[in-house]
């Protein structure tokens, strides 16, 4: 069991970038572009996960709103979220079927303390057996708030559309086709994801990512 390379300063991701841009001369030119690339890293915890399902298809606008309107109402732990009901957290902003997540995770038991012992498969594993978590919302958790150097998140709608502009491809490439791509990247695929998130605010302007 092997949790990897983590990534825990900006050297850390300067290094990756510098990695990608080696190998990959596309990579070099939207890093000329782009510029130093962000840390993002997060507190983990039941707040980082609430924030992601939060954030789940819909705008970065829409999802710093609510966000910041349960932040304001104290929903930041799983004995708030619990206390709650379906329509309270409705009012709040969330989807009938995200404040059913949100009830799901306060109830899940999830261990967070110890998610940073496991391997990459094995904290996404354990993330999407609950409701309301997948594939998606488990990788951005273990890239941000676990600091995962080697997760890559290819169902991101900004990522494959960074990666359809940078890489000239005539259509987005769908989910599997850019967990493929993705394969030349490691060990620094989280480290192209910012990379490519980064890209595409430059390209369209907006942010892809909270």
């Amino acid at each position: 069991m092997s949790q990897g390379r983590l990534i825990e300063t900006p050297d850390c991701v300067a290094e990756g970038a510098a990695w990608l841009a080696a190998r990959e001369p596309r990579f070099a030119y939207a890093l000329d572009l782009t510029g130093p690339l962000p840390l993002r890293r997060r507190e983990g915890g039941f707040a980082a996960l609430l924030g992601a399902i939060t954030s789940q298809q819909v705008s970065v606008a829409s999802a710093r709103a609510i966000w910041a309107r349960l932040e304001a109402a104290g929903m930041i732990s799983p004995e708030a979220v619990a206390a709650m009901t379906e329509e309270d957290l409705r009012g709040l902003g969330l989807s009938r079927q995200k404040a059913r997540y949100a009830l799901a995770l306060a109830g899940a038991g999830i261990d967070y303390d110890a998610l940073p012992g496991l391997s990459d498969e094995e904290i996404i594993g354990q993330l999407v057996a609950v409701p309301g978590i997948g594939r998606w919302t488990a990788e951005i958790y273990a890239m941000f708030s676990l600091g995962r150097a080697d997760v890559f998140a290819p169902a991101d709608l900004a990522l494959q559309e960074a990666a359809r502009i940078l890489f000239g491809l005539e259509a987005r490439p769908s989910e599997k086709a850019l967990r493929r791509m993705a394969e030349a990247w490691s060990p620094w695929r989280a480290v192209a994801a910012r990379l490519l998130w980064a890209y595409y605010h430059v390209e369209k302007n907006r942010e892809g990512i909270r």
